[in-house]
């Protein structure tokens, strides 16, 4: 009996140490890779910094600030209704940056049927300094007429804008639907009293405008002539930024 007890510790030190089987290993389930997530549409460096920028709000007030400052000058003494300053509308009097930041969230350019649709909106909005210019203007005597490359069609709802938030003006010159985008023929009739509004012959003693095509008789063919060509910046022209569109592009 004593003999056997070697055999029984051997048997049961043997079952002891046997290793257990590991469990079958069951494949990782790859987790599944999102969907790439398309970003979202962003607006142009122009725009953004036409709608968020302190330095654009700046600019505009300071410019028309300028402005106001020439008209009272060039303008002591002279009767009331004899004279007028011209602006252009589109981001010189009114701000489209809201039809530019739609079109580039919705990854689209500029087509003329959505420009018509956004003008039949209304819902352009002031500039700074603009408003403020054209009381005073006014307040001084001087006649205010608005040159402007909208169609001759878009002119009802154009004026509602103008309207709708008290910008003041005389006479609203748009382009001939179909006709040419030239101003110069405009400026003309302005000067000469043969406007469809009635107005009589004024002299013109400022422009406001934010192409170089609102300024008569130059183009961007006026880079080639010096700074010479200039010279009207500042005193008599006073030119606002547009880095979103125009002449140059």
């Amino acid at each position: 009996m004593l003999r056997r007890w070697p055999l029984l510790v051997v048997l049961v030190l043997a079952t002891g140490c046997r290793s257990v089987a590991p469990a079958p290993t069951v494949p990782a389930v790859p987790a599944a890779t999102p969907a790439p997530v398309a970003a979202a549409p962003r607006a142009s460096e122009a725009t953004r910094w036409i709608r968020d920028s302190a330095e654009h709000r700046a600019i505009f007030l300071q410019v028309f600030r300028q402005a106001t400052a020439f008209v009272e000058q060039a303008t002591a003494g002279r009767a009331p209704g004899t004279w007028a300053v011209v602006l252009d509308a589109d981001e010189t009097v009114i701000d489209n940056s809201l039809y530019q930041l739609e079109r580039a969230e919705a990854g689209k350019a500029y087509d003329r049927e959505s420009w018509r649709a956004w003008i039949a909106r209304r819902e352009a909005t002031p500039l700074p300094g603009a408003g403020a210019f054209l009381e005073r203007v006014r307040a001084l005597g001087g006649r205010i007429v608005i040159v402007t490359n909208r169609n001759h069609s878009e002119c009802p709802d154009t004026e509602a804008v103008f309207a709708a938030h008290a910008l003041a003006f005389d006479a609203m010159l748009c382009k001939p639907d179909g006709g040419p985008s030239e101003k110069n023929s405009r400026f003309d009739a302005v000067a000469a009293g043969t406007t469809a509004a009635g107005l009589p012959p004024l002299e013109i003693v400022a422009f406001v405008g934010d192409n170089i095509q609102d300024f008569p008789r130059l183009t961007q063919a006026v880079r080639q002539q010096g700074d010479e060509a200039f010279a009207a910046f500042g005193a008599r022209y006073f030119v606002l930024p547009n880095p979103m569109y125009g002449s140059w592009d």
